[in-house]
């Protein structure tokens, strides 16, 4: 680091250690904070999902129509309409997170990879990959990390439509059916994380990002 005074000094020196050292672990731990805060809400409202899925397959027991009662549409449509709202919080909470972590995360990929080829047949060169190579892992981890919780939600939301569908609904009273129906075409909506209201979350996005990042360095080394 080029600083604006004289850190030669001792006590200096040692100071200005102790302060990065400190910011790098506030920055570490509220990464961390948030990354866990994701996964924890996905895997909660999966398991929610879960719940639901058993419910839809427990209300309609087969050959016996006419017995269902209509209080238990109610609460598997008012669990299934509290999934969806927990969703779209999670969705507000994490969007533009995630479109600023990867810009930032697609930029730092780049200029490591670029890092970690440019010091291929250079000095100090197994140095130079070992320091920089656990970087740019972590920085992969977490960009998959969002990328597989959306993915994990998308899933998770199309099996709500998968149980329904897979259900005795149809030996139901035509009422009840009907309001089954509607749940199906509103499960056909996957639950979604996105990146600041553009793209979804996915396994795909996580492809994407490593093609974009291998051909940044492409374009760094010809220049």
């Amino acid at each position: 680091m080029d600083l604006p005074f004289d850190a030669n000094n001792r006590f200096v020196y040692e100071s200005v250690i102790i302060v990065q050292f400190f910011y790098l672990l506030l920055c570490a731990d509220a990464i961390g904070l948030l990354n866990a805060l994701l996964i924890n809400l996905i895997l909660h409202i999966g398991g929610q999902i879960d719940i639901l899925r058993q419910s839809l397959m427990a209300i309609f027991p087969k050959k016996e129509k006419g017995n269902l009662s209509h209080f238990m549409i109610k609460k598997v449509i008012k669990k299934h309409q509290n999934i969806v709202t927990f969703s779209e919080h999670i969705e507000d909470l994490y969007s533009y997170i995630a479109m600023v972590l990867f810009v930032s995360d697609t930029l730092i990929i780049c200029c490591l990879g670029f890092t970690i080829v440019a010091s291929i047949g250079g000095p100090d060169v197994l140095k130079n990959i070992t320091r920089t190579l656990l970087f740019y892992l972590v920085m992969n981890m977490e960009a998959f990390i969002f990328c597989f919780a959306g993915e994990y939600l998308s899933a998770k939301s199309k099996s709500i439509g998968d149980a329904a569908y897979a259900s005795h609904w149809y030996e139901a009273d035509p009422r009840n059916s009907r309001i089954i129906l509607f749940l199906i075409m509103r499960s056909q909506i996957q639950l979604t994380i996105t990146i600041g209201k553009v793209m979804n979350l996915s396994l795909e996005r996580f492809t994407s990002i490593i093609k974009a990042s291998v051909s940044y360095i492409s374009v760094l080394l010809a220049i």
